[in-house]
């Protein structure tokens, strides 16, 4: 009887450990520059910054830790002048260098330091993503503390959101991964047309510019049209989303749940294995829908279907981020 407690104990014991290691951060050293102004949490888990202290554009920070090996999404950084002083800032809001013991070459994201500036240069883009939101998950789920007022909206019962919206268009070059973008700024100009015509597309756009204008320099700026014909462009493929037989499915379950395979087995029925590879679901906590990414060649075609517009793109390495195998698509509203 001691001898099975102990292999219990013993094979719980490696069970626990072995799921610290997958999740645990791992210590770095190299430097870290800002690309513009983003929150240094103390937890990004949790969203937590206690002294609302910010990235300074341009200014670098000596790094001390990213959130795990590969493909890392946060970075640890030393900020003397926050209390505590360790913060982390998400990857994607500047550039960094990082020491050559901790330089990992399994992902093409960590080549970012030794392209140099390609990866800021415009019209280099070989692809592109199309992010499409669940408004309503992304309001209920994201700590955006009252900076967003489409979301203040949704919560309060003001805003009933009833189609997917425009998250980003994304152009992309393969040897930068994820950090193509942060080219040289132009500010944002659009006619009075477009901001009618993309604000139920673009919810933010009801009540202010902000995110568009985010969209804009960190993703916009880096391609070739200009700003009213880059968001025209994007809305055109968001649109395209919602009449597919993907935004159908999505949105024939507003307050219901889905299965992930469900999902996947019914785009292949009506569009085969190449749209469906070229499409990832993200979620928060597991299971709420926050998201759908489309994977777009160079020459992406808007007004001819879903499978026109994905065309003869790449597909994704993982088609669910942060998703289990049920996922909810909550309701817009007072009611989620």
């Amino acid at each position: 009887m001691k001898k099975l407690l102990l292999k219990q104990a013993l094979l719980l014991f490696v069970a626990t450990f072995s799921g610290l290691a997958a999740y645990a951060s791992e210590r770095a050293a190299g430097s870290f520059t800002a690309a513009r102004s983003c929150d240094l949490y103390a937890s990004f888990a949790k969203g937590t910054n206690p002294d609302s202290v910010k990235t300074k554009p341009g200014l670098t920070y000596e790094i001390r830790e990213i959130n795990k090996a590969g493909d890392f999404e946060w970075i640890r950084v030393d900020v003397p002048e926050a209390s505590p002083n360790l913060r982390w800032v998400a990857r994607d809001c500047g550039t960094f260098q990082l020491d050559a013991a901790n330089n990992k070459p399994a992902s093409p994201q960590n080549k970012v330091a030794s392209t140099g500036d390609v990866c800021s240069t415009p019209n280099l883009e070989d692809s592109y993503v199309l992010a499409v939101t669940w408004q309503p998950g992304f309001c209920e789920h994201f700590p955006y503390k009252g900076k967003k007022p489409e979301c203040d909206a949704i919560h309060n019962g003001e805003l009933v959101v009833t189609n997917l919206t425009l998250h980003g268009l994304w152009p992309n070059k393969k040897e930068c991964g994820t950090n193509y973008g942060n080219c040289p700024s132009s500010p944002l100009a659009l006619s009075k047309e477009t901001v009618s015509s993309i604000s139920p597309w673009m919810p933010n756009f009801m009540y202010e510019s902000k995110f568009g204008e985010y969209e804009w320099q960190k993703h916009g700026v880096c391609q070739a049209r200009d700003a009213d014909t880059y968001f025209r462009t994007a809305v055109a493929a968001v649109e395209e989303v919602n009449n597919s037989a993907v935004g159908k499915f999505i949105l024939s379950r507003v307050g219901k749940s889905f299965s992930a395979a469900d999902f996947f087995a019914d785009v292949k029925k009506n569009y085969g294995d190449k749209v469906a590879r070229s499409i990832m679901l993200s979620c928060a906590g597991g299971k709420y829908l926050q998201e759908i990414r489309f994977s777009l060649p160079l020459n992406f075609e808007t007004g001819k279907g879903l499978e026109k517009l994905i065309g003869q793109a790449d597909g994704f390495s993982n088609q669910l981020d942060r998703c289990g195998a049920e996922i909810v698509v909550e309701s817009s509203g007072k009611s989620h």
